[in-house]
């Protein structure tokens, strides 16, 4: 993912020393815990249920940005529950539980629901919430993260955004497939996640249906709305590949083409490193305003288009779609685990070079060591733990990527592979953190790697040029040439420091 986004400030001052003292999505009887306990992000996700199954039916105007909607939600309850939470920012209209209407209150993003009935431990139940409202004045903390455009809307952000167009739990914890229909003027095109199922119109309007059949977290659930080019072909592993253009991209559309074109291509040679590709689709979206950055959607990663400012980027393209592997399948337990994310997406970019013959990971590695001196602010950023604010920052990315070739040289390419196709499998679905990461390496590995965690993830300043930290004599060397893949691999990162 290459973003950063406005945290909530309350949050950031006040959370990065908070403990989670509970499980997310358990408990005793009564009322369901308001967050998921994230360290970071205290108020992020709710406890007591867990969601299965979303289905978001959605009529929305780009006129005036006006969105009505219904979403259904079936859930099971983790404990005898009394009221619960969903995290939604819009004016609701209504709320129903097992059929029955509900009594709600909100404040800010935080929805309180209470049944008229108990929910029983392990049951399953239905939450249908009907809403209507505006979502680009709604405003939660400082927040406004629906992007409202000339000819319609994106719904894409990290680490929220489904608050302002449906509700939900919305922690990475709590995973769950999706429906989602949306009605919009005749003329108009809607993207979202997985296999458009089905597209008619009537009376001047047109209804798009999209599902993803595959586990998702919900800041991962994705909606674009306005006027683009889309194109269903045949994709890598005979999957549907869906691509989607802003008619207004201009001198743009060449570029931005030349390089989400090359997904399967990318696809193929991620999943020679990381395994089976995890999901039922592919594809890429390139809005042409709104974003300056791009998110890793699942199965529809999204593209600013000032990535194809100065021609096709590849880079870009690599790193998105390897997060369909880190961050959408494996997904992060807590946020400050976001290394397992972006570190990992960072190095496919430089693997990817590697293949494509513009630049080495040695070289790359050594330049990027090299490039930033003791005493660069650069090194004070701890990638393992990096605060709340500090989530997107450019270190999390490089610095994180020279941790994970720095581990290549400590313990060998094919123990690495080994760790990360283990990883990928074991954890399809599901979550992760950076201790259950390390405890994975060394278990396959057979060493001992505490120190080198240590000075890699969890330690501000330069990591010692020494063996048993990775890093070879050549990086130490000055003058050290940038392979030709720094350009592209710079201008890829440098989004994070603009938006």
């Amino acid at each position: 993912m290459f973003e950063r986004t406005g945290l909530r400030a309350a949050v950031a001052a006040c959370c990065a020393a908070a403990v989670l003292t509970t499980p997310a999505f358990a408990g005793a009887g009564g009322p369901g815990a308001p967050g998921a306990g994230d360290p970071y992000f205290p108020e992020y996700g709710n406890g007591g249920y867990d969601v299965a199954h979303y289905d978001v039916r959605l009529r929305y105007d780009p006129r005036d940005d006006h969105l009505a909607g219904t979403t259904t939600i079936v859930a099971s309850a983790t404990q005898d529950l009394t009221a619960f939470n969903l995290d939604f920012a819009l004016p609701v209209k209504s709320i129903r539980v097992n059929g029955a209407l509900s009594e709600h209150t909100q404040r800010g993003s935080e929805l309180t629901v209470t049944p008229p009935d108990e929910l029983p431990a392990g049951e399953q139940a239905t939450f249908v919430v009907e809403y209507e409202g505006v979502p680009s004045s709604v405003e939660v903390d400082g927040l406004k993260p629906w992007i409202r455009t000339a000819d319609g809307a994106l719904a894409i952000g990290q680490p929220e955004i489904s608050a302002w167009w449906f509700p939900g739990n919305d922690h990475p914890r709590d995973k769950a497939t999706f429906d989602i229909a949306v009605n919009v003027p005749e003329g108009t095109e809607v993207l979202a996640n997985g296999v458009n199922t089905d597209t008619s119109t009537l009376a001047g309007r047109t209804t798009w249906k999209w599902r993803t059949t595959k586990p998702t977290a919900t800041y991962l659930a994705f909606l674009g709305i306005g006027q683009y080019e889309i194109h269903t072909k045949r994709g890598a592993f005979g999957q549907p590949f869906v691509t989607a253009y802003s008619e207004g991209l201009g001198e743009l559309d060449g570029p931005a083409r030349a390089s989400v074109e090359r997904t399967p291509e990318v696809l193929e040679f991620l999943s020679g490193l990381f395994g089976e590709y995890p999901f039922e689709a592919q594809g890429g979206v390139v809005p042409s305003e709104g974003m300056n950055f791009a998110l890793e959607n699942q199965t529809r990663p999204t593209y600013s288009h000032k990535f194809f400012l100065t021609g096709a980027n590849t880079s870009v393209v690599v790193h998105e779609n390897a997060h369909q592997w880190f961050g959408d399948s494996v997904s992060v337990d807590t946020w400050q685990h976001i290394w397992l994310n972006e570190g990992f997406a960072s190095y496919a970019e430089w693997l990817w070079s590697e293949q494509q013959g513009t630049g080495t990971a040695r070289q790359l590695f050594d330049h990027y060591y090299g490039a930033h001196p003791a005493d660069d602010p650069f090194w004070q950023v701890a990638p393992g733990d990096p605060g709340p604010e500090n989530i997107f920052d450019g270190a999390v990315y490089d610095r994180g990527a020279l941790a994970v070739h720095a581990l290549r040289n400590v313990i060998g390419e094919e123990a690495l592979l080994d760790v990360v196709r283990t990883w990928v499998a074991e954890k399809r679905y599901a979550t992760g953190t950076v201790e259950d990461f390390i405890a994975l390496t060394e278990q396959r590995s057979g060493e001992q790697l505490d120190e080198f965690f240590r000075a890699w993830l969890f330690t501000p300043g330069k990591p010692a040029a020494t063996p048993e930290n990775g890093i070879p004599v050549s990086a130490t060397r000055a003058g050290i040439p940038a392979p030709p893949a720094v350009a592209e691999i710079d201008a890829t990162h440098r989004q994070v420091h603009e938006h």
